[in-house]
């Protein structure tokens, strides 16, 4: 190589060495054969390879100012000077002294996972709030190795393949040199250190699984699919590591009154046609009623309701009771609808066929014709009477 190496990087001869590796990344970064597969452009990342290799190293720098083989005589890039990988990197990430030294061992503790579980409660529960007691199988503390992973009076030694580094180094040669990269310890799994007698009750590991009752508290206004979060209430995490949260997720059984949508309550009172037609008042139970206790619950609860159904009430009418629905979570309160449906009786008496018979008679109604309406019309109907007019 006849060219000047300060020139092949472009810096200065007296340039400090922050200097020399700066113009070298911008330099791989236009060069490299990953970015640029021109012939020439490898020619050319390989003169400035050879030259930040020489230049970034004091001995080598000192020997070429001088005059001398930087190399001793080897000759050649990458002949016997161990062009290290991680300086290619660097050109590209911007890597320093943490890239060299690698990432070291890995911590036997770590967070452990978050555990699920579900839970049906009522309507009732769901909607104002309940505490219960739940059993949970998951993975806790070792309390004989204390999280450890260790026999008693023991505890790890260094790995003897990596000497605690948890990483080792692998060589190839390629045409940039020698590339060296660093990988976990296969014999301590990159940890560093081997644990030499086990704790016989986790085997290792510094949790064993157990079965444990913890009390939740279900907030008013939850809803089937609603979750309850536990932190640290989940898996501990191997080693002894944190535990993980636990969440309880809500199912809400069926209501043998109520469905619910969203925040309102839905129900449906079947009445006879006569008092559909005279009117009548209902006393109907709420929500509420469900959480009365045996000793009469709190007297300030509002567990019932008067209905009032007007006479000449139609079949599917509805009435919205404000207020009397599920609380939301953040706060407020839904509304009660109640959907009337007035049952046409199936089976009369002579009697009672006798006083219909008069009654359609006094009301003209002994042969009805009955009433048809216009449909409404479909969307393309109503754009095409827009168009027309």
């Amino acid at each position: 190589m006849s060219q000047d190496l300060y020139e092949l990087l472009g810096v200065a001869r007296d340039a400090d060495g922050d200097a020399i590796k700066k113009a070298y990344r911008r330099l791989a970064r236009q060069y490299h054969p990953d970015v640029n597969p021109d012939p020439e452009a490898q020619e050319r990342f390989k003169e400035i390879s050879l030259a930040y290799e020489v230049l970034s190293d004091p001995q080598k720098r000192a020997s070429y100012d001088r005059g001398g083989d930087p190399f001793g005589g080897a000759g050649g890039f990458g002949q016997g000077a161990g062009f290290s990988f991680t300086d290619i990197m660097d050109a590209f990430f911007g890597g320093g002294g943490a890239a060299s030294a690698g990432r070291g061992p890995r911590p036997r503790e770590r967070r452990g996972q978050d555990a699920l579980i579900r839970l049906e409660v009522d309507l009732s529960e769901a909607a104002f709030g309940v505490t219960r007691e739940l059993k949970v199988d998951t993975a806790v503390l070792c309390s004989t190795c204390h999280g450890e992973g260790t026999a008693a009076g023991t505890h790890p030694i260094p790995c003897e393949t990596c000497h605690g580094a948890g990483e080792v180094a692998h060589v190839q040669r390629s045409f940039l040199g020698e590339i060296r990269t660093l990988r976990p310890c296969a014999a301590c799994r990159g940890f560093g250190s081997i644990i030499p007698e086990p704790c016989r009750e986790c085997s290792g590991d510094g949790r064993v699984r157990s079965r444990r009752t913890l009390t939740v508290k279900i907030p008013a206004g939850v809803d089937t699919g609603t979750r309850v979060q536990l932190a640290g209430e989940g898996e501990v995490g191997p080693g002894g590591g944190p535990a993980g949260d636990l969440y309880v997720e809500i199912t809400i059984a069926p209501h043998p009154t109520f469905t619910r949508h969203g925040n309102d309550l839905h129900c449906t009172v079947t009445l006879p046609m006569t008092a559909a037609a005279l009117g009548t008042t209902l006393t109907l139970p709420t929500l509420e009623a469900d959480v009365v206790g045996e000793d009469g619950g709190d007297p300030e609860l509002q567990t019932s309701f008067e209905l009032e159904v007007r006479p000449g009430t139609q079949s599917g009418a509805d009435r919205i009771l404000r207020g009397l629905g599920v609380p939301g979570l953040r706060g407020g309160r839904g509304d009660l609808v109640v959907t009337i449906i007035v049952e046409t009786p199936t089976k009369l008496d002579a009697r009672q066929e006798e006083l219909l018979r008069e009654l359609a008679a006094i009301r003209d109604e002994e042969a009805p014709s009955g009433q048809v309406r216009p449909g409404q019309k479909g969307v393309f109907g109503r754009l095409r009477d827009a168009f027309n007019h």
